[in-house]
């Protein structure tokens, strides 16, 4: 009988054979389970232990001091009856973050992240470094940086319902920086009903992914000035439909939302803003500066500001502008809106991109870190919250 091939070897698995690998796998997965009353008593430990297909329960607790990293793939890692709260105390894996995740198809729920530090300043509660990443109902707050990743253009993240806020650091000599979000040069990136605030002087979201979607997400300057609320500096056919942003008066930059601003500005790229309230704090500042030749789609915005514009070339339909508005509680920055609000019956159906992705707002986020169907009550309502005759 004649020896196969390398060719024949290394052949890919396709149809019923990856079928039956995939199912073998599945059989063969453990689950293992972490906590101060079980065998294993870190995350760290089971890092070591764990092969593709695992899950890890990390029961709710304080984890002080324990960094990990993650090499296998298909992982589930998730927080067991509440929040597991990974304190790093100033320490980080491989000198990157508390969890440095390497493998392919990734779930991470219901886990805190919080006090990384790395002698390169830039210790990230979660550093990614493989294909796909979810990312639900996690609390990322006060480390060097929130979620950082390197470049991989087959790279897709989703994130949702998860909070980001106070990653920063500080420089001394440089004054302090830091992302909550910072997103590489991958495939897609989404970010849906999650809260996302309080950058100090580094920015709120800044993703360089060649498609970014951001969904009904509150991300804001709540209790200090970040620079950009998001910033797309590498541009990608992005999306931002049905979130509420809010800037500072004392804002870093005077953009809230800043596309294209380091590369591909000549290179055209789809930019849409639908049903977004955007409130400006800011005297002499941008809802939106676009440094990308192709003009952004602005259609349903709700937009107010004493002093605020678009900078750069856009198209606008139905958008409400304003200096103040009927509001649940702008103090604390609830947008829903109330009767007798002017932005109510001003919208329009927004239809299909040019590309054919909806861009009719379908949620609302409701706070903290939720989604609630958007009414339907005839016209549509300007801004992200549609008025539902109740208030």
């Amino acid at each position: 009988m004649p020896r196969p091939t390398r060719a024949e070897r290394f052949r890919p698995l396709t149809g019923a054979a990856l079928t039956c690998l995939l199912a073998l796998n599945a059989a063969t997965a453990k689950d293992w389970y972490v906590g101060p009353q079980r065998t294993l008593k870190l995350p760290s430990q089971a890092a070591r232990l764990a092969r593709d297909g695992d899950t890890v329960y990390i029961d709710a607790a304080i984890y002080s001091g324990d960094v990990a990293v993650w090499p296998q793939h298909r992982l589930s890692l998730r927080g067991s009856g509440g929040l597991a709260r990974l304190h790093a105390n100033g320490l980080s894996a491989e000198g990157k973050a508390i969890w440095v995740v390497k493998g392919n198809q990734v779930e991470i729920e219901n886990i805190e992240f919080t006090g990384a530090e790395a002698a390169a300043l830039n210790g990230a509660g979660i550093r990614y470094e493989g294909r796909s990443l979810t990312l639900r109902h996690c609390h990322v707050h006060h480390n060097q940086m929130g979620l950082l990743t390197g470049a991989d253009p087959q790279r897709e993240i989703l994130i949702e319902g998860s909070e980001f806020n106070d990653n920063t650091v500080d420089y001394r000599l440089h004054g302090k920086l830091g992302h909550n979000v910072y997103i590489g040069n991958i495939k897609r990136f989404t970010l849906r009903n999650s809260y996302i605030h309080d950058a100090e002087t580094g920015h709120n979201v800044k993703s360089r992914a060649m498609f970014n979607v951001l969904l009904y997400n509150r991300i804001g300057d709540e209790t200090r000035a970040s620079s950009y609320l998001v910033d797309l500096p590498d541009a990608g056919e992005s999306y931002l439909i049905g979130n509420q942003l809010y800037q500072a008066a004392d804002s870093e930059n005077p953009a809230m939302v800043s596309f294209a601003a380091e590369h591909n500005q000549n290179q055209p790229y789809a930019l849409y803003l639908v049903n977004n309230t955007l409130v400006n704090a800011k005297t002499g500042s941008y809802f939106l500066h676009n440094h990308n030749v192709a003009a952004a789609v602005l259609i349903n915005n709700l937009l107010l500001g004493q002093a605020a514009t678009i900078l750069g070339p856009f198209r606008e339909a139905h958008n409400v502008r304003a200096e103040r508005e009927l509001f649940a509680d702008a103090g604390r920055f609830d947008y829903r809106l109330q009767a007798g609000a002017g932005a109510i019956d001003q919208g329009v159906a927004p239809g299909l991109s040019a590309s054919g992705v909806a861009l009719a707002a379908e949620f609302e986020y409701r706070h903290p870190l939720g989604l609630k169907v958007r009414p339907s009550n005839g016209p549509v309502d300007a801004g992200a919250y549609e008025f539902d005759g109740k208030r």
